[in-house]
């Protein structure tokens, strides 16, 4: 494990691999580099020729938790790990990391050189209608708050998993890990409640580099209409001054390393 230091002296825990153009990847929500796909993505695209930094995400795995929180200090956390890349890298983001991406993008300008996403939950791209209630982001920041852990992840995770799935999850082995992560999830309601879970127009057409916006074409869980998804994905493309969209088929939200690496690897120009 490496570390850097972020602005607001908040340490971020960090690991590289391989040798060439570097990319920094952004976990989704409760994602941790010992727990999500990054550091499985992270070595396929090493293998490919590519320098990648897979990091944890402020509040959760080994980085620290300055708070209070905002969007702004995530952005800086990635600006210090494109600074230790050498001062400019390709960014990548999965699901609301993909959301932090585009934000950061728009911030950060020639930093980043190409940009890609996958799957980002702008549920609005389908209609208003399918924006979360706000009072979603209160009751999760409240149960963080109360120490109820559970509830919090229940709550702003129900936005995607079946009540049903969510009461078998609180029996499962796992369950304590995504308790003790759940304060993250402040973190990314705070990204995601902040554009209103929309593509909006005012963000997207302001980040000028070549964009890459990807879904899968399968439904994030068997009976859960996730289409906004693909929806999600072109309008990014769509709004962008820059963009493609593209499809992989067979995949979910739970997309695999060795089917997005080498359309990643096309997109960056590796080594």
């Amino acid at each position: 494990m490496k570390t850097v230091t972020s602005k607001d002296g908040t340490r971020i825990a960090y690991d590289v691999y391989g040798t060439g153009p570097a990319i920094v990847l952004v976990d989704g929500a409760t994602a941790t580099r010992a727990s999500g796909g990054s550091t499985d993505l992270a070595k396929s695209l090493a293998e490919k020729g590519f320098t990648t930094y897979a990091f944890d995400r402020r509040t959760r795995g080994e980085s620290g938790d300055t708070q209070p929180y905002a969007v702004a200090r995530e952005i800086e956390d990635i600006e210090a790990l494109i600074d230790r890349a050498g001062g400019t890298a390709n960014l990548f983001g999965i699901s609301s990391g993909g959301a932090l991406a585009l934000e950061a993008a728009a911030v950060l300008g020639r930093k980043v050189k190409k940009l890609a996403v996958y799957e980002v939950p702008y549920m609005g791209a389908e209609s208003a209608d399918k924006v979360p209630a706000p009072d979603i982001f209160t009751q999760t920041k409240q149960a963080i708050k109360e120490g109820r852990n559970g509830d919090a992840f229940a709550t702003y995770m129900g936005l995607w998993i079946p009540e049903e799935m969510l009461a078998g999850m609180r029996q499962a082995p796992f369950w304590p890990m995504l308790e003790a992560v759940a304060p993250s999830l402040v973190n990314d309601a705070t990204v995601m409640f902040g554009r209103n879970f929309t593509p909006q127009k005012e963000l997207l057409e302001t980040i000028r580099m070549p964009v890459l916006a990807l879904s899968g074409d399968m439904d994030m869980l068997p009976g859960v209409d996730t289409s906004f998804f693909r929806k999600a994905a072109r309008a990014i493309a769509d709004m962008v001054p820059h963009g493609k969209y593209q499809v992989l088929p067979g995949q979910n939200h739970d997309v695999k390393a060795d089917v997005i690496a080498p359309v990643l690897s096309e997109f960056y120009g590796g080594g």
